[in-house]
């Protein structure tokens, strides 16, 4: 179906209106309306939840969700069904999935049997089951007497046959503030950070001039694919070794499947040992022939050991068998619908038959019920995984040996253990920028078909695909609750890039598997499992378009890059709120303890469900259970709260002292100003006494108060003269006597040539001018000589 136009489309909502709507859901009694979309459209045009450029296309109320079994309103937009719950309009995550993130659905018509935690009321017959990619089953409940469930399908059959590529959320979302650069720089910064010249930067002019054809004496990285003539699914520049050249690569890509000859994919700074990966060589169809530019390829990664004589270094060659894993993903995923808290048929594993799984405590019904997940092969599959990274990260770390892998076209298991052993191996891979410098590396430059694999929109080579969504008969799912359909509600079309034979669950297993050495090493990741389910999820809703395509060169040739957002962006922004106390942010992470290769041994590869994207839907509080986690992020919130508050103590502290030494170097100085004082105090006083005491031996007699003035007091017979002599006594008496003429007649020093007195206030009498002539004297005697307190005893 072609979905008709914006401008012509009118859609069609259903409305009800009752009094109160039981949360078990009482639904003969709802009157049902038909309304157009003016009538609904502002009511929920702008709730929060919405994202940018997010639309509403679709809407059915008084929507039973059966898993849980609340009421609601589900809303289909241009990006996701979105399940509001009733009155408070807040989003239900279970019941809230994006549109490409659905694997499929199908209606039924089964009644499901109420139990004793239920309502006494039956649940409604008209039934629609969402499949999610993402481990979820999702039932929704319809009313009876409507047609909203073949509306909502109709709906979502438009949405999987989109009239343009651009139709897409990713695109008409635009880049918005979570822009994109160029992925293509930042692999070549990688390259240049192995071959260590990290100090170079790239640039979109080093990539248009074709100027980073770098080397170090091993390794250089060549140009020959930057118009992806040698290989379309590699990327636009190779790490090769030095000795071989351009022609020599050529020639030896014509031996490899889809050309995917053997490259180099990381290198140990230290030993020179390499990591390399292809695909498999064509001897199946070429018989017994042989190509001597695929062997001197291969052999020229068995470069000279250091140190050891000239001594050439081991080469090993892992073959990536392929496994099925859609087949296991499936069972895993209706094991844990069917024995979860929680299932699609709103039922606990403990009720369930009478008892027939955990509650009826049958052990032998238990034991077959865990027996089932074996059945699955999904650990099996992790297990022989992570086998083989250990086997392969311990035959580079211990033995300075370089490896091979490849597979039937080196991009599917090829790229699990590559990246997964650059990850044991490199604990730069182990932090936020290593972790999306290794996936955009080794699963997005490197060509995985994310868009077959995923079932992710193909939107390479023409102007029309058609969504993953598609229907599944009864047999589909043999292990879920709800098992009768009434039919099938789509079929997928046969042309359509995303059969069923090309779905693959690759990349999830990977991620599974990173979260397994996480479990294992707890302390030498940067970033925490949250931080993965977060961006697992980003990666399957196909709101951004990183994943998008098949390779690098159909993004290229889509202008992915400049025409959707970027994902490493959002989650950068999502942490740049919180910090080191971000969800995302792993509070055990210790880089200085974990600064080498990581080497698991055998006994500790026994892999475990992942609780928090393997039970969050099916056991919603058995990822919340690990209180560890939860305690050591509030602990380590508690503690960079305190260092900022002992921060912020040292920095008072600091000001306090500055201003303490400040007040104490003020103090220095008034204590030697103060000391200073009483010095010159003392020799004061010395001086009063010699001067006293020579004042005294002319028969005079000397007074001083005590504000420091000075009486003089001269005694000639029965007259008496009295002066008041100034502080500086030597320099008043000195200066008076010198600058007057003594008068012959009157022998007063203090008498003027008009016959004034210098001195009136002093009383002088001229009769005893005699005494102050021999006063000056004395005087001036006494300032010819040089006065210390060591001439003087104390009095």
């Amino acid at each position: 179906m072609t979905a008709p136009r914006n401008s012509s489309r009118r859609l069609r909502s259903l409305r009800y209106s009752s009094e109160k709507m039981e949360g078990t859901g009482s639904w003969d009694v709802l009157e049902w309306t038909k309304l157009d979309q003016a009538s609904w459209s502002s009511s929920y045009s702008n709730l929060d939840c919405l994202l940018d450029s997010e639309r509403i296309t679709f809407e059915c109320c008084g929507v039973i969700l059966v898993n849980t079994n609340e009421a609601g309103t589900l809303l289909l937009t241009n990006f996701r069904i979105l399940f509001l719950r009733e009155g408070t309009r807040d989003p239900v995550p279970l019941g809230t999935i994006p549109l490409v993130a659905i694997e499929k659905f199908n209606k039924t018509v089964q009644k499901v049997q109420s139990n004793r935690h239920q309502s006494t009321k039956n649940p409604p017959k008209r039934l629609l089951q969402v499949t999610g990619k993402d481990m979820r089953i999702i039932v929704y409940g319809f009313p009876p007497g409507t047609k909203q469930r073949r509306s909502l399908v109709d709906a979502l059959l438009r949405c999987s046959n989109l009239e343009r590529v651009w139709d897409l959320y990713a695109f008409t979302c635009g880049p918005s503030k979570f822009g994109n650069k160029n992925p293509k720089e930042r692999l070549l910064n990688e390259y240049f950070r192995l071959l260590g010249k990290g100090s170079l930067r790239a640039s979109m002019n080093m990539i248009k001039d074709g100027s980073f054809s770098v080397s170090n004496d091993f390794w250089r990285i060549t140009d020959l694919n930057s118009n992806y003539n040698l290989c379309p699914t590699y990327p636009f520049a190779l790490m090769v070794p030095k000795s071989i050249s351009d022609e020599e690569l050529t020639q030896a890509s014509t031996f490899r499947a889809k050309s995917r000859l053997p490259v180099i994919s990381w290198c140990h700074p230290g030993t020179g040992a390499v990591i390399a990966r292809s695909s498999q060589p064509l001897v199946g169809l070429m018989m017994n022939m042989r190509s001597n530019f695929d062997e001197k390829l291969v052999a020229s990664f068995c470069t000279q050991l250091a140190g050891h004589k000239g001594a050439p270094r081991k080469l090993y060659i892992a073959d990536a068998r392929p496994r099925k894993n859609a087949e296991s993903f499936s069972r895993l995923r209706d094991y844990l619908d069917m024995h979860g808290t929680t299932s699609s048929d709103g039922t606990s594993s403990f009720l369930r038959h009478g008892g027939w799984t955990w509650g009826g405590g049958n052990l032998s019904s238990m034991s077959a019920s865990v027996s089932l997940l074996g059945e699955s092969g999904w650990l099996s599959h992790i297990q022989s995984i992570l086998a083989g990274v250990a086997w392969i990260a311990a035959r580079v770390a211990m033995e300075s040996a370089s490896v091979l892998v490849h597979c039937s076209d080196g991009w599917d298991r090829t790229t699990q253990l590559v990246s997964l052993a650059c990850l044991l191996l490199d604990p730069y891979y182990r932090t936020f920028a290593g972790f999306q410098a290794l996936v955009e590396k080794d699963w997005l430059a490197f060509g995985h078909p994310f868009s077959d694999r995923i079932g992710m929109p193909n939107v390479a080579g023409s102007g029309s695909f058609e969504l993953p969504i598609q229907s599944s008969s009864a047999s589909s799912f043999p292990s879920s609750p709800v098992r009768q359909t009434s039919g099938s509600a789509a079929t997928q079309s046969p042309g359509s890039s995303h059969g069923l034979n090309n779905y693959s669950p690759i990349f999830l297993q990977w991620v599974d598997c990173v979260s397994q050495l996480m479990r294992m090493y707890p302390c030498a990741f940067e970033f925490s499992p949250t931080f993965l389910v977060d961006f697992t999820d980003c990666l399957l809703s196909c709101r951004f378009g990183n994943f998008l395509c098949n390779s690098e060169k159909e993004r290229q040739e889509c202008r992915i890059t400049e025409s959707s957002g970027c994902l490493w962006a959002y989650l950068t922004d999502l942490r740049s709120f919180g910090g080191t106390s971000h969800a995302h942010c792993n509070p055990l992470y210790d880089p200085s303890r974990y600064n080498g290769a990581l080497l698991p041994p055998a006994a500790a590869l026994a892999p475990t469900l992942w609780p928090q994207f393997h039970l969050r839907w099916a056991c919603p509080v058995e990822p919340d259970a690990s209180e560890t986690e939860v305690q050591c992020r509030a602990m380590s919130v508690k503690h960079l709260e305190m260092k900022k508050g002992k921060e912020e103590a040292e920095r008072k502290v600091d000001a306090l002292s500055s201003t303490v030494e400040s007040l104490n170097e003020e103090l220095r100085k008034e204590r030697n100003i103060s000391r200073a004082a009483k010095e010159s105090a003392k020799r004061a006083i010395k001086e009063r006494g010699v001067i006293s005491r020579a004042v005294q031996s002319l028969g005079c007699k000397v007074n001083f108060t005590r504000s420091g003035d000075c009486t003089v007091e001269v005694e000639d017979g029965p007259q008496k003269c009295s002066h008041s002599i100034p502080h500086d006594v030597s320099e008043s008496i000195s200066s008076s006597v010198s600058e007057d003429k003594v008068c012959e007649a009157l022998l007063c020093p203090l008498r003027a040539r008009e016959g004034t007195c210098r001195w009136p206030d002093a009383g002088c009498c001229a009769q005893n001018g005699s005494q102050f002539v021999g006063l000056k004297a004395n005087f001036e005697a006494f300032e010819k000589l040089s006065i210390y307190d060591s001439y003087f005893t104390a009095e």
